[in-house]
């Protein structure tokens, strides 16, 4: 496959550029690979990818049930941050931050990273002790933070009311090398990559059923036939229990409707991420100029892709006070994804009771940020067999141990 360059585009144009090539294979599915993954979004790709690129295994499917990224990769707002309170998040969430920062370069594809810094705003003296004490830990974890004065909060971001009179900015949580990723562009980066190395996408192919033979997975059934396999990765993100009960297992999870929307594209007012958990709110403005607004999850179980009136006023009666500008911004779109979360709000990476079969889930609100460093999780536990030290704490049987990972406030805003 053909790098892109400045070369390239400027050949293509003497080209009237009639010599592209498509970003990646349409092929028909083999009757066997040595890996199936289940899941073509950025999880299930990077764990294809880094299959491929850390441990020579390219004989891989990725069957995915719609088109590629059109999942939850497709349906979130982008931010990437590390900030997080326990070792092994801080581990994984930073290894992923880290490869995000060479992730064009890497993919030879332009997935649009922008180290435009996150701050958590802390309107409560509650959140102030407890992002100072997040900054301690980070400090131990070597992941970059501090906690920032409201004076530092105005600087960064003009836009912002820190004098509120029910929830004023007492300072901030600041990561000045988290920032946002284009979504659909990591997908299409993945999948360009992985296709290159020779693994089959097949998209318009949904799992019907996992075969399984004396406690062993020996290939999955779907629309597009029988496909036996060596080894399966389930990355499926909000369906993950459904999947996992074809495979004759359950999952501590359960599935919400995340939503998020953006305005009308204005000028150029904020070069930052900003999320605010006492409102229950974030904003960050992408690069058209659109606001892109989120809360938290539904407050019930259900799988609809689909946004509601209830979310708007929600979310945005919180964000009015901290961003007084957004009330005079005319809505452009909405919509709404599906998180699997687990109790703690904590991952799951982690063998299961099927032979050969793993599975990479529960990521609930922060999965996008999460790719790089899960991909690499994963890859690692299929191709040994056991979880290297990213993912070592978070199999399933940390629940039946009760050695929770709690995230719970580090995750308690959709982000």
């Amino acid at each position: 496959m053909r790098r892109y360059s400045a070369f390239a585009i400027a050949r293509e144009a003497l080209r009237y550029h009639q010599g592209w090539e498509r970003a990646w294979r349409a092929p028909e599915p083999k009757s066997s690979y040595d890996v199936i993954i289940i899941g073509g979004g950025g999880h299930g790709l990077a764990t294809a990818y880094y299959l491929g690129r850390n441990f020579g295994i390219t004989n891989i499917a990725i069957i995915e049930k719609g088109w590629l990224g059109g999942g939850n990769t497709g349906r979130n707002t982008t931010i990437i941050r590390s900030n997080y309170l326990q070792d092994p998040s801080a581990a994984i969430y930073e290894k992923s931050r880290s490869l995000y920062e060479t992730l064009s370069q890497d993919l030879n594809y332009n997935v649009m990273f922008s180290p435009r810094g996150v701050m958590m705003l802390a309107q409560t003296h509650h959140e102030v002790r407890g992002y100072q004490r997040t900054a301690h830990a980070n400090a131990l974890q070597g992941v970059a933070t501090e906690f920032i004065s409201p004076q530092r909060v105005k600087e960064l971001c003009p836009i912002l009311n820190i004098d509120g009179p029910r929830y004023p900015v007492l300072g901030a949580l600041w990561q000045a090398r988290g920032g946002t990723a284009r979504h659909d562009a990591v997908a299409w980066g993945y999948a360009r990559a992985c296709s290159d190395m020779g693994m089959d996408i097949l998209q318009q192919c949904e799992v019907t059923a996992v075969r399984r033979e004396n406690g062993q997975v020996t290939g999955v059934d779907t629309t597009r036939g029988s496909i036996n396999c060596k080894k399966l990765g389930i990355v499926v993100a909000g369906h993950s229990g459904q999947v996992a009960e074809m495979a004759g297992f359950r999952l501590p999870v359960e599935s919400l409707a995340l939503q998020a929307l953006v305005s009308e594209p204005i000028k150029p007012c904020m070069d930052v991420v900003v999320m605010a958990n006492t409102v229950h709110g974030y904003m960050s403005q992408s690069d058209k100029g659109e606001m892109v607004i989120g809360g938290g999850t539904d407050g019930f179980n259900n799988y609809t892709q689909r946004g509601s009136f209830h979310h708007i006023e929600e979310t945005l009666r919180a964000l009015v006070e901290t961003f007084p500008m957004i009330s005079r911004l005319k809505m452009l779109r909405q919509w709404g994804g599906i998180v699997d979360m687990t109790g703690d709000r904590s991952p799951i990476i982690s063998r299961t009771p099927l032979g050969n079969c793993f599975i990479n889930c529960g990521w609930g609100t922060g999965g996008f940020k999460a790719i790089p460093g899960s991909g690499w999780a994963m890859a690692e536990l299929i191709a040994n067999g056991t979880p290297g030290a990213l993912a070592a704490e978070f199999g399933m049987d940390r629940f039946r141990q009760g050695r929770f990972i709690d995230e719970s406030v580090a995750a308690g805003v959709a982000h």
